[in-house]
Formats: structure tokens, sequence, C-alpha cells
């Protein structure tokens, strides 16, 4: 396979989430996405759940891991910084985050020395996820 950008695509982003079934109602619903698919590992006793806007063929999804043993919530450490998420308007994403319970973190507004509108949110585990305005 000849090494161009063309023959790559992003899959997804992994992230470990302490409560699925909050992690996948916030993922759902004020983020608007489907779950594409669930797997259940009994063996390994974690649950995989994938989430995104669209197919996994066609599109970068998210991949929520859940451990069923996790008794902590986990640390995000240092080296995470955020997803981002294009919505064709952050203000309305950032009320239905806030309806649903959930936490914005920085209200919408241009993006410093720039024009480009954008907003901070958390998922119920405190990951960060940057909403990126694009009409």
């Amino acid at each position: 396979m000849p090494d161009t950008a063309a023959n790559y695509r992003m899959l997804h982003t992994m992230i470990r989430v302490k409560d699925l079934d909050k992690s996948l109602a916030f993922y759902t619903g004020p983020m608007g996405m489907k779950v594409l698919r669930k797997r259940e590992v009994p063996e390994g006793k974690y649950t995989l759940a994938f989430v995104g806007y669209g197919d996994e063929k066609d599109h970068c999804v998210v991949e929520l891991t859940y451990n069923w043993d996790q008794e902590k919530p986990y640390e995000i450490g240092t080296g995470f910084g955020h997803l981002a998420v294009g919505v064709p308007d952050v203000h309305g994403m950032c009320q239905q985050v806030t309806r649903t319970g959930g936490k914005v973190t920085r209200a919408p507004g241009p993006v410093k020395f720039g024009t480009t509108v954008i907003a901070f949110v958390e998922d119920p585990d405190g990951y960060k996820i940057e909403l990126i305005e694009r009409k």
C-alpha cells in the first residue's frame, strides 16, 4: 500500500467512562450522536459502546469503554486535550447540554484572536468537548 494520506483515515477516539448509561445518555441526548454498536465482553469484564454522527465506514466515532470493576472515577490526565465536534449552532447545543444537566465550561463566543464561534462542554466523566460552529 502506498504511503499517502488518501490511504489513511481516523477511525475512533477511545475514552474510559465510569457510568456507561449516563455517558450514553449524554452523547445520544444533547450531543445528538447515535449508538452505532455495543459489545459486552464478560471474560474481560468490560463493555464497548461506539457512538457517532454516522456510520463508522464514513465517520470518526467515539469508543466508550466501560470497565465493570472500576470503582473510582478515572483521572483525565495531563496528556488528553479534548474531542472536537462541528455543529451548526454552538449556542443551541450549549443550551441543550445545560437543559439536560450537562456542564458548559466555556460559554459560546469567538475564538481568541479570531471569529470562529466555539464553546467547551464536559461529558459526565469530565472529558472536554470543543464545539466548533460550522454553518
